[in-house]
């Protein structure tokens, strides 16, 4: 017996708003349809940068010396999953069962090119989950604005 396919959905991160997309995303899930998120690395968290960077360093230094969790992720397609799994009761079966269904890619994977893709969002004035990811993991200088 074939498993049952479940409808698929695109959607291309470039410009969307961090918050939208991963609730976009969560409902969909919910409502058992397969997510796959691609140019995570492009979706924008709106604010000013310093305010941003203050809110993501303290949740990466809450883990302590790394023995112990949590354990906050670096990469953008993490940390963008990370905000959706936020948005669920992921400890329990139809929120663990949605997580699953979601899947995030830095860039557009081969099988994605050729696929029609929701594009989301108009952007703003904010930072980049790219540039998030390398100021989290040191690699670019922070300007810090006082």
């Amino acid at each position: 017996m074939e498993p049952k396919k479940r409808p698929k959905i695109i959607i291309d991160a470039e410009n969307a708003i961090l918050g939208r997309l991963a609730s976009y995303a969560v409902k969909q899930s919910l409502l058992g349809k397969e997510i796959a998120i691609v140019n995570a690395e492009k979706a924008i968290i709106l604010g000013t940068e310093q305010s941003i960077m203050e809110t993501y360093k303290i949740r990466r230094a809450r883990g302590g010396s790394g023995l112990r969790g949590p354990f906050f992720p670096t990469t953008s397609e993490r940390i963008l999953k990370r905000t959706i799994r936020g948005m669920l009761t992921y400890k329990k079966g139809r929120g663990a069962e949605a997580f699953e269904r979601i899947k995030a890619y830095n860039g557009i994977p081969k099988e994605f090119e050729e696929a029609p893709k929701i594009k989301s969002g108009k952007g703003g004035k904010g930072v980049t989950l790219k540039r998030v990811s390398q100021l989290l993991r040191g690699g670019l200088q922070w300007s810090e604005k006082n």
